[in-house]
């Protein structure tokens, strides 16, 4: 589970882009007055040299995921923080004590905090969750449905695991899904790049920070 290299998915972005193309055929163009952003698990476990999970990747995202919040909250439009948080007893970890050997994020420590970097700001919600998915256990879906949320774009870390989990989770629930590319990372490029395709095969619009953007500050136009 320790097995990283160090590419950077910024740099990264237009080749991944181009190996999935034949298959990003779902083009869509968000809906801003219903779109939130997901800015999952961008947590110093994962983001901080210091923590146990550093990504190198993760912190090469960190100004897009940035930039993507500025110009959701600049819109007035919600963005949404998720913060992998379980009991230090070990209480509702379950398959996640297995699999990361109690590694995991708990609740109360430092590794568990959004990376300074990433503040939540005042107006943003913060959704604590126990599993890969941001939906499980939580009451994301409530929030967005009551906010009348049907466009959800997701950044954040790791791509293949927690991202690509939580996007699935909202294609099931008939939300229309931003996979951003060059705002979410994972432990390897091979790791990546299989999310992106799995993505673009079957749950989500994968596109560029730049693009997303785009399309908030001009009101859904690219």
């Amino acid at each position: 589970m320790n097995k990283k290299n160090n590419y950077d998915p910024v740099a990264e972005a237009p080749r991944l882009l181009d190996d999935l193309a034949a298959y990003n055929v779902h083009e869509m163009t968000l809906n801003v007055p219903a779109a939130a952003l997901l800015v999952v698990d961008m947590q110093n476990a994962f983001i901080h040299p210091d923590g146990p999970h550093y990504l190198p990747a993760g912190a090469a995202i960190v100004d897009n995921v940035a930039a993507a919040a500025r110009a959701f909250r600049a819109a007035g439009r919600p963005v949404f923080y998720t913060r992998h948080a379980e009991d230090p007893a070990g209480a509702n970890s379950g398959m996640m004590a297995t699999w990361w050997e109690g590694s995991s994020p708990m609740e109360g420590t430092w590794e568990a905090a959004v990376f300074d970097g990433l503040a939540p700001q005042p107006g943003d919600v913060v959704i604590p969750k126990i599993r890969y998915s941001a939906f499980v256990a939580t009451d994301l879906e409530q929030r967005l449905r009551q906010a009348r949320i049907r466009d959800v774009a997701i950044t954040g870390v790791m791509a293949n695991l927690c991202c690509e989990t939580t996007a699935r989770d909202a294609f099931m629930r008939d939300f229309r899904v931003f996979f951003v590319a060059d705002a979410t990372a994972a432990p390897t490029l091979e790791f990546h790049r299989g999310s992106l395709l799995n993505l673009a095969y079957g749950f989500a619009y994968v596109l560029t920070c730049d693009e997303l953007v785009a399309m908030v500050r001009g009101g859904g136009k690219k």
